[in-house]
Order: structure tokens, then C-alpha cells, then sequence
């Protein structure tokens, strides 16, 4: 670092720090006084002056360069009765204070919305859609489980390829492209095999955030985009949970105190915990419910547990202590067996100085993720990651800017076990390491908020450091209309072992960035005929550039337009055709991805309707030509509408449609019989029955798939025994008119596979 950027930051911070020293500051979290749940995005001021904030999705919020005095604290929300408490601030003093606000009873979707339309007026929020457990659970849900595997599909840029698999595809990238984190760790196999359900649970989640593009420094290790899973607390106050079961599967969740909240004798902290798991059996019972969709059953199996304990210290201090372990099987008789495992724990804590206004947060976790393919036809595959990472931050609020810095240590191991079809092994066991920081700094001017970010990251298996420069910013242009921003430069040392030739992608490997040797596509060395020359580096890059406006066209009407576009610069593949040792392992491509996605929402009390309609295209060069990737969905709509009704508003209606053009795919050309010759030259070829193999189109993915399209239907009531149970009995009905979508056509056999038929359901859900 030059002396010059050292004296610039030591006058910032002097500056800040004599700011501060001069006036004081007000900080504190605003809580929901029956389950002690924070209160996110709330408004908090100081009554008789123009000073405020709002607060984070912790409750959290720090209002600085407040003249000494005595002030009326207060906090509002929509649905809930206003509070206020009395404050004396002294020159350069520090002042924390809770506040408890009481639920009014309007409806939680109502709440979450209003609250998060104050907060798009002060924050960047490029490609962002912050996604509540509310939200999720208004969606209408298969099997009666609302799920965030479901919602995410409804994102606009948001492309998912089929019933099973359950991979998403984010503005152009491929699902190992983004990174899914869970309380700060990586997830990574974020959906079970039938991909209507995820290993989340929705009951426990507090927020998620989907950044499909352009994201600021905060984040790293990830080219395309990032979903950001935040979980709540457990209940402060009172023991509570619920038991639900349907057809595909039940689950049950556990919640209370360990230490109670006493909010009525003083600033005391609490302890509680929330237990979550669920546990699949719709191979036993679809061979009953839905044998017309398979007679031998879905074979599809899953096991999810999750726990946390959170610790609140009477400052606002946090400790959460977490853990889960997630199970996936699948068994196609006779065909292959799949499963895998995901187990992890970790902790992560926001500490509230009393002395300072300095906020500092961090994780360490660690994971290992297991998957394994046995198949009939070919030799085994298997994948290992394990999995550590600690990490720091700090925030500096001051008035209207607000930095933020940190610091990220990221280690894993990779065990990967492959055998092409040309006999040659492919194994990895590799061990690496990933050091970065980064700087975030937020500046309000009037109507201009802009964002300035940059991430260095130091790769260590690859001696390789990459400095990522990042901007967003939003201009209030009115009240109701907005114009965002943003761009930035990113990389990953990740790659996955899935190719897009397979017809079904279960087996998710992953593998560390190659040691070896890549060589650039399309150019010859004359020292070595048959490659190009080698790479420059072999981290896989990305550039982002997304612009859009934002349109509150009435207190209900919220409209959403951005135009993307990103520049995969350099993409790493396992080269699946190596046909000789000496071969690379890995194959590069360069790519781009652009579109326009548009979203549309209405939200009334009883009424919540969303339209999206996103156009993309996806290309990929892989040396010798430009073509579309599996994913290339060119247009996809999704409608969303749910009406709550009823003289108890306890009935609820929802319908979700989709519809997507089709997926490319390479034509037929030809067939021919392969001869193993497995005895030498005593081999009978003559007489021997040739394997029927495939000969492809030179023409990559020249062909499109018939449009895909599916209408849900959901249907639920609820009956509340007192204010803190009820059953809910949800009937649901996916694929209504039995839409015959095609999942792949088996060429060799030469038969059409369809995704799911017409599943009706009925569950239920017991709440105490």
C-alpha cells in the first residue's frame, strides 16, 4: 500500500473519528415484543429533528452526529403501535437503547413490504430481491410445502431446468457460478435431487437475499451471482413449533427459550434455540398416490436437520452457535444410485462496543459435502469437498455514510474420483486456500446514493492475486421513481465436474482451480500440435455492467426494469473427451450473457399479485465455435397472484404459471455400433452385438426443445385454536392441466421423458 493511500485513510478516519468526538451517537435494536424477534427495516428517529435511520435485518440501528441533548426515542412500523422512550445524549457519548414494539394484527405480508419500500430509498440494491419467509410461504406451494426452491424459480433471471436436478441458472450462470450461503457458509448443494424442495426450512429462514448481478464487495468467490440465506432466532419468550405431513414429506420444528427475554426489568439478555427437520417418503408413497407417474415409485429420498442456539447480550451483542446435516438419495433401479451428504456447523456474532461506533460481525464454520454415482454402464464417481472459512467485518456509521471493511479466510480440501468413456482417469486431491479483504464505503448525497467497493483476493494454489474494483449507486430521481447502477470485475477458483452433455446433471462435484497447465482454445503451438498456448492464469473470471429504474407507480404498484449484460471471460471445464495422457485435463471457454428482465407487483392487504418476464441470451465459445448453452431460456414468464378471503380472512388462494421457451439441445446425425474388443485380437467382432452410440450434429445445441409450461394451484385454510396455534389444511394441486413438458429424450431407446404429470396433495400444519 502507498504512503499516499495510508495518509488519505488516516485523514478519513481522523476526520470520522473527530466528527464523532464532537457530537454523540444513539444506537440500539427494536424488537417484536411477543416473540423478541427482530424488527427489520423499521423506522427509528429522533422526535423534533430531521435525524434517523432504519433498521437491519438484525433490528439493529445507529444514528450518529446527534448535538447533545434530551430527546424522545422513536420507533414505528407498519403493523405495530409506535413506542418511545426518553434519551439524553452527551458530547461524544454512546447511547444503546431497546425498544419493544406491539404487534396491531395486520397482516405479516403487509409489514415486510412497506418497510422494505422505505429501505429501496437509501440503499443501492442493484439486482437484488430481499425474499421473506412470508413471501415464500405465499407462493403456492407443492405437496402443501412452501419452499425456497420453489420461490426462486419466480425470480426474474431466474432459470431452473427441470422437476428433477434441481439446479438454478442466474442471468447466464451456471450453478456452480453462484454461491449459496447459509448464516455465512457456502451450501453447496443447496436442492435435493426432485427439485421442489430445498434443505432449507422455510419456517426458520428470516430473510434471502438473491443478488443476480453486479453485487458489491462484500462477496467473493463467485462469478454470476449470490443467494444469501439469513436464519431467524428461536422464539425469546415462549416454547413453541409445528408437525406438518403430506405425501411427499413431514417435518417438524422446535422453538423457545433457554434463558427468557424480561424486557420489563431492565436491558437483560436471553438464550434460545430453534430445531428444524424434515424426512421424504415419497417413494413409498407415490407407488400408491402416483403410480400413473411411475409404478416402482419417485425415488427420491432426503433427510434435513438443522439446529441454532442464540445468545443476546443485553448490549445488543450476538452469538449464534449453528449446525445441520442434509441427506440426498436417489435409486433408479437398475439403472444407477446417487446420493449425497452435506454436514456442517459454525458460529457467527455481531459485537455492539459500548464505547465505540463501530459494529463488528465475522463467522467460522466448517463443512463436508459427499456425493457418489454408481451406475450400471460406467466405472463410479465421487466427489469430496471439505470445507473451512473464518471471517471479519466492521461498520462505521456516521450519519449518512456508512463504511464497511473486512477480512476472509477461505480453506478447502477436494478429493474427485472420475473415469471417462475413453478409460482415462481423472483425480484430484488437492488441498487450498483463499485469502481476501475488502472495502465498502456508502455515501448519501441528497437523492445520489453511491457505493464504491473493491476485493483483493490472494489465491493460493494458483500464486494468483486479483484485485476486484466495484460500483453501484441509486438516484431518487422522485419520490416513487429510481435509477440504479452498477458494475464490477469478479473470479472464482471453484469449478464443477458437471458437463451439459449429460442428459440428467444429479452428480455435482466440485474441484479446485487446475495446478496444471490450461491452454487457451482455438490456437495451435507448434511445439505441441493439437493445444493452443497456455493460459495467462486459470482463475475463472467475470465482468458485470446492469442499469435499471424503479417505478412505485401507486402505493400498491411497484415496477422493475434492468437491462444486464456479463462477460465471462474465462470459464474451466473437466475436458471429459481427453483421449490421450498427455492430454490437459480441463478445457477453457469464454462466454456472455445479457437480457432485460422486467417485474411487476401488486400488494394489497388481501391481494398479492407478481408478473416477470425476463429475455436472455447465453452463449459460450469453446474454440472452434459460438453456441448456446443448455440453459439459453430466451423468454420466461412467471405469474404469481394469491387472494386471502373469508369473513376470518382464513382462507387463502394462490396460482403460480410459468412458461419458458425451449431449451437447446444438438441434433441427431446419425448412429453406429462401437466394438469393445475386450478379448484382443481374439475378439469375435463378426459375430459379436455392437453398443449403439450416438453420432452427434456438428452444430452445438442447433436445436430447441418444445416451449415448457405449468400452472399450480393452492388452496388453504386456517384455523386458530388461540394466538399462538392453529392447523392449517393446504390442497394443492402442480401441473393443474397435466402439461406433458419434455425432461430429455432417451436417443438410443429412442423414447420421450416427460417431467411430472399432474400431482394433487393435502397437508397439514400444526402450529403451537
Amino acid at each position: 500500500m502507498s504512503k499516499k493511500l495510508l495518509l488519505i485513510l488516516g485523514l478519513f478516519f481522523g476526520l470520522l473519528g473527530g466528527t464523532i468526538a464532537q457530537k454523540g451517537t444513539v444506537r440500539g435494536n427494536v424488537f417484536d415484543k411477543d416473540t423478541g424477534d427482530p424488527i427489520m427495516f423499521g423506522n427509528v428517529y429522533l422526535e423534533g429533528t430531521s435525524l434517523g435511520a432504519n433498521t437491519n435485518i438484525d433490528g439493529f440501528f445507529s444514528i450518529s452526529n446527534v448535538p447533545a441533548g434530551t430527546y424522545k426515542l422513536a420507533a414505528s412500523y407498519l403493523g405495530y403501535d409506535s413506542t418511545s422512550v426518553e434519551v439524553t445524549v452527551r458530547e461524544g457519548s454512546i447511547k444503546y437503547e431497546k425498544l419493544y414494539l406491539t404487534s396491531s394484527g395486520v397482516e405479516l405480508e403487509t409489514v415486510v413490504i412497506s418497510g422494505k419500500r422505505e429501505e429501496s430509498k437509501k440503499e443501492v440494491q442493484i439486482s437484488t430481491v430481499r425474499v421473506t419467509a412470508a413471501q415464500i410461504k405465499a407462493l403456492p406451494t407443492i405437496g402443501g410445502e412452501a419452499d425456497i426452491a420453489q420461490y426462486l424459480t419466480v425470480i426474474p433471471g431466474v432459470i431452473v431446468t427441470g422437476d428433477q436436478g434441481g439446479q438454478i441458472y442466474i442471468r447466464g450462470g451456471s450453478p456452480i457460478q453462484n454461491k449459496i450461503l447459509l448464516d455465512g457458509m457456502r451450501i453447496y448443494n443447496p436442492f435435493h435431487s426432485i427439485g421442489f424442495f430445498s434443505v432449507f426450512e422455510t419456517e426458520a429462514i428470516k430473510s434471502v437475499d438473491v443478488l443476480t448481478g453486479g453485487f458489491n464487495a462484500e462477496y467473493g468467490g463467485a462469478t454470476s451471482a449470490i443467494v444469501d440465506i439469513t436464519t431467524r432466532d428461536g422464539d425469546k419468550k415462549k416454547f413453541g413449533g409445528l408437525v406438518s405431513a403430506n405425501p411427499f414429506i413431514s417435518k417438524v420444528m422446535f422453538e423457545g427459550p433457554i434463558k427468557r427475554l424480561d424486557e420489563e426489568n431492565g436491558n437483560g439478555g436471553s438464550i434460545s434455540y430453534l430445531l428444524t427437520g424434515k424426512y421424504s417418503y415419497l417413494e413409498q408413497t407415490s407407488k400408491k398416490i402416483y403410480s400413473y407417474a411411475d409404478s416402482a415409485g419417485l425415488p427420491y429420498n432426503f433427510q434435513d436437520i438443522y439446529g441454532k442456539v442464540s445468545f443476546i447480550a443485553p448490549n445488543g451483542s450476538k452469538l449464534n452457535l449453528f449446525g445441520f446435516n442434509f441427506n440426498d438419495d436417489v435409486n433408479f433401479q437398475d439403472v444407477a444410485r446417487f446420493d449425497w451428504n452435506n454436514f456442517g456447523m459454525g458460529a457467527n456474532f455481531k459485537l455492539v462496543p459500548p464505547s465505540s461506533t463501530l459494529l463488528i460481525g465475522g463467522t467460522a464454520a466448517f463443512s463436508k459435502y459427499k456425493i457418489g454415482l454408481n451406475e450400471v454402464d460406467s466405472d463410479p464417481r465421487s466427489s469430496t469437498i471439505t470445507t473451512y472459512n473464518v471471517d471479519f467485518n466492521f461498520t462505521y456509521f456516521h450519519k449518512d455514510n456508512e463504511l464497511k471493511y473486512g477480512f476472509e479466510f477461505n480453506g478447502f480440501n477436494t478429493n474427485f474420483n472420475f473415469k471417462n468413456v475413453f478409460g482415462f482417469d481423472f483425480e484430484q486431491i488437492d488441498f487450498t486456500t483463499e485469502l481476501s479483504g475488502y472495502l465498502k464505503y456508502k455515501i448519501k448525497l441528497k437523492n445520489l446514493v453511491i457505493e464504491p467497493s473493491a476485493r483483493a483476493i490472494y489465491y493460493a494454489s494458483q500464486s494468483r492475486f486479483s484485485l476486484e474494483p466495484r460500483v453501484g449507486l441509486k438516484y431518487n430521481i422522485t419520490d416513487r421513481v429510481r435509477f440504479k447502477m452498477g458494475a464490477g470485475i469478479y473470479t472464482q477458483n471453484l469449478v464443477s465436474t458437471v458437463n451439459e452433455e449429460d442428459v440428467v446433471n444429479l452428480f455435482v462435484g466440485f474441484l479446485a482451480g487446475p495446478e496444471e497447465t490450461v491452454f487457451e482454445p482455438g490456437t495451435n503451438d507448434p511445439n505441441n500440435p493439437g493445444t493452443g498456448d497456455p493460459t495467462r492464469d486459470k482463475l475463472q473470471r467475470a465482468i458485470h455492467g446492469v442499469a435499471g429504474f424503479e417505478f412505485d407507480l401507486t402505493d400498491q404498484i411497484e415496477f422493475n426494469v434492468e437491462p444486464y449484460y456479463k462477460k465471462f471471460t474465462q470459464l474451466l471445464n473437466i475436458n471429459r473427451n481427453k483421449l490421450n495422457a498427455e492430454d490437459s485435463n480441463y478445457s477453457k471457454e469464454t462466454g456472455d450473457a445479457y437480457g432485460l428482465d422486467f417485474l411487476v407487483k401488486y400488494e394489497a392487504r388481501q391481494v398479492y399479485l407478481w408478473l416477470t418476464y425476463s429475455v436472455g441470451y447465453v452463449n459460450r465459445f469453446d474454440g472452434e465455435q459460438t453456441y448456446p448453452t443448455i440453459f439459453d431460456r430466451r423468454h420466461n414468464v412467471n405469474f404469481l397472484g394469491t387472494y386471502v378471503f373469508g369473513e376470518k380472512k382464513n382462507w387463502e388462494f394462490g396460482a403460480r404459471w410459468n412458461m419458458g421457451s425451449g431449451f437447446p439441445f444438438t441434433l441427431t446425425q446419425g448412429f453406429f455400433g462401437r466394438h469393445d474388443y475386450f478379448g484382443g485380437l481374439t475378439s469375435e467382432y463378426t459375430t459379436d452385438q455392437p453398443r449403439l452410440e450416438v453420432i452427434y450434429s456438428d452444430e452445438r445445441n442447433g436445436g430447441r426443445l418444445p416451449y415448457y409450461h405449468r400452472l399450480d394451484f393452492s388452496l388453504k385454510n386456517t384455523i386458530k385454536f388461540s394466538k399462538s396455534s392453529s392447523l392449517e389444511t393446504i390442497a394443492s394441486v402442480t401441473n393443474v392441466y397435466n402439461r406433458q413438458n419434455i425432461f430429455f429424450f432417451d436417443r438410443v431407446a429412442y423414447e420421450r421423458r416427460d417431467q411430472l404429470p399432474i400431482l394433487p396433495s393435502l397437508g397439514l400444519i400444526f402450529k403451537f
